[in-house]
C-alpha cells in the first residue's frame, strides 16, 4: 500500500521552530520530487518547498531563509525544518511525492503559531 506518513506538527510560539517529517512507503520508487505544501483556512494550497532528484531545492518567497527542506534517501523521508515561525505560517502542512507513476499526498499535519 502506498503511504506517506507525516509527523512533527504542533503548537509553537512566534519565533519558534518545528521540524516536520514525512516517510514515504518503500513501494514508492524512482522518486523525482518531494515537496511540502500548506493550506491555511480559507486559502488555496500553496507550495512551500521542493527537493528534486538531484538535490536541488526551491522555496516560496514567504519562507525563504527561514525554512529548509532535506531528505534521507535510504528511508524515503523528507524533512522540513521551520525556523523563525510567524503567525502567518499557521496551516495544515502536506507532504507530496512525485514519481514516474504519478503523485501521492500525505494526510496533513497541523502547524499552529500563536502566543
Amino acid at each position: 500500500q502506498v503511504q506517506l506518513v507525516e509527523s512533527g506538527g504542533g503548537l509553537v510560539q512566534p519565533g519558534g521552530s518545528l521540524r516536520l517529517s514525512c516517510e514515504a512507503s518503500r513501494n514508492i520508487v524512482s522518486i523525482y520530487a518531494m515537496d511540502w505544501y500548506r493550506q491555511a483556512p480559507g486559502k488555496q494550497r500553496e507550495l512551500v518547498a521542493r527537493i528534486i532528484v538531484n538535490g536541488e531545492t526551491n522555496y516560496s518567497d514567504s519562507v525563504k531563509g527561514r525554512f529548509s527542506i532535506s531528505r534521507a534517501l535510504r528511508t524515503n523521508t523528507v524533512y522540513l525544518q521551520m525556523n523563525s515561525l510567524k503567525v502567518e505560517d499557521t496551516a495544515v502542512y502536506y507532504c507530496h511525492v512525485t514519481n514516474h507513476r504519478g503523485d501521492y499526498w500525505g494526510q496533513g499535519t497541523q502547524v499552529t503559531v500563536s502566543s
